[in-house]
């Protein structure tokens, strides 16, 4: 089967907060036929703010729809596909500035975006400071860094790895049938960070079974460069 892009893009300076979670929290989130993954037994939902740029829908810019930030919640499955392992990531909820994109990916990929006002910082010269700001209730939610420029490679079977290296979206399409399409792209490089903050309200953004991430500090957090990507088109599996 001939798979077809759907979306071509950059993704830039991905600013990831990694969690540790119950995996019984997240049971209820699993699309039908995945599972859980985990990296050294333990099991992640990242907080993950970024630059969507060059946007192009089939190959078609769609005018001032081709460069925004987004900030999603997620989490990690895998898919067993013939005899390898497909690993993938599943989305709680993705807010974006444009209602147009919350439309097309909701009906086209069945996921859960949501529209709000966002703004984003990049300020590059000694330091980085890159910054995602997404307003829900009249309360800005944000998340930030400062990190040296050097670019570092991603040291094989570290946790940035298993966070950044899974290629499949999966979503539920009903209780018994499964969403998955691809994500391609090359490997990331990442910045050291030398200061974050997270400001986050987890229980109101994404609801009560959240409510615990009020309270913990990220496990890790970093930033990686990003790339261009491409998506293709999603097939129920």
């Amino acid at each position: 089967m001939i798979q077809r892009k759907f979306l071509t893009a950059e993704w830039r300076k991905l600013i990831m907060a990694n969690y540790e979670i119950d995996p019984g929290i997240l049971k209820k989130y699993v699309p039908a036929g995945t599972g859980l993954d985990t990296w050294n037994n333990k099991y992640y939902v990242s907080l993950v703010g970024f630059m969507f740029l060059k946007t192009k829908l089939r190959g078609v810019t769609i005018p001032f729809h081709s460069n925004f930030p987004e900030v999603n919640l997620r989490f990690y499955v895998r898919y067993r596909s013939e005899n390898a392992w497909r690993r993938g990531v599943v989305f709680i909820n993705e807010f974006v500035p444009k209602p147009a994109i919350t439309f097309v990916a909701n009906i086209f990929y069945k996921e859960r975006y949501i529209t709000c006002p966002m703004k984003h910082k990049w300020e590059i010269g000694e330091q980085l400071t890159i910054g995602y700001y997404w307003k829900n209730n009249n309360k800005w939610n944000e998340m930030e860094v400062v990190a040296d420029p050097k670019l570092n490679e991603i040291k094989p079977g570290s946790k940035e790895e298993f966070i950044t290296e899974h290629f499949w979206g999966y979503s539920s399409a009903n209780k018994n049938k499964t969403g998955e399409y691809e994500v391609v792209h090359p490997r990331w490089d990442i910045y050291s960070i030398e200061n974050y903050k997270v400001d986050c309200q987890f229980k109101q953004l994404y609801g009560d079974d959240f409510d615990i991430l009020d309270y913990l500090q990220p496990a890790s957090v970093f930033l990686a460069e990003g790339s261009p990507v491409t998506i293709f088109t999603k097939k129920v599996l």
